[in-house]
């Protein structure tokens, strides 16, 4: 599925969620969907500036080009949101991420009801993606 077609099936699974109390509760049922990140991984290097809770994010590119990502927080809701990141950009090639709009966080309207500290949060977790797409995009221009 490309990037945009995962927005959208965010999208439809979102709208069927009318209430914001049933829509919480499901992201942090995704955030329990994330894949255990190892506890060698929680260091300063991963560690997302700029969030209220932490954040930590690993990324590490394969022999086919596309970025694999790990995540985790120490906050429920946090841990859903970084885990609808992954859903969308995880196993991309750098141009994908890079390239990639994120309309979906509008569009299920997660960033009007976030507190401006997690909204920054959000915003440091996407930047640290787009971050990591650079620097592999880098590497793979040098050589």
């Amino acid at each position: 599925m490309t990037v945009n077609e995962v927005q959208d099936e965010i999208i439809e699974e979102f709208s069927e969620l009318t209430d914001w109390m049933d829509r919480y509760a499901y992201i942090i049922d995704l955030g329990n969907t994330l894949p255990e990140f190892p506890d060698s991984e929680k260091i300063p290097q991963n560690l997302i500036e700029g969030c209220q809770s932490r954040v930590w994010i690993s990324a590490r590119k394969g022999d086919d080009g596309h970025i694999d990502f790990q995540a985790d927080s120490d906050a429920m809701i946090v841990k859903g949101i970084v885990s609808l990141l992954m859903k969308v950009l995880n196993h991309r090639t750098p141009d994908e991420i890079l390239n990639s709009n994120l309309y979906f966080i509008d569009k299920i309207g997660l960033s009007s009801h976030l507190s401006p500290t997690r909204s920054n949060g959000l915003v440091a977790m996407v930047k640290q993606l787009h971050n990591y797409a650079r620097a592999f995009k880098a590497l793979e221009s040098a050589g």
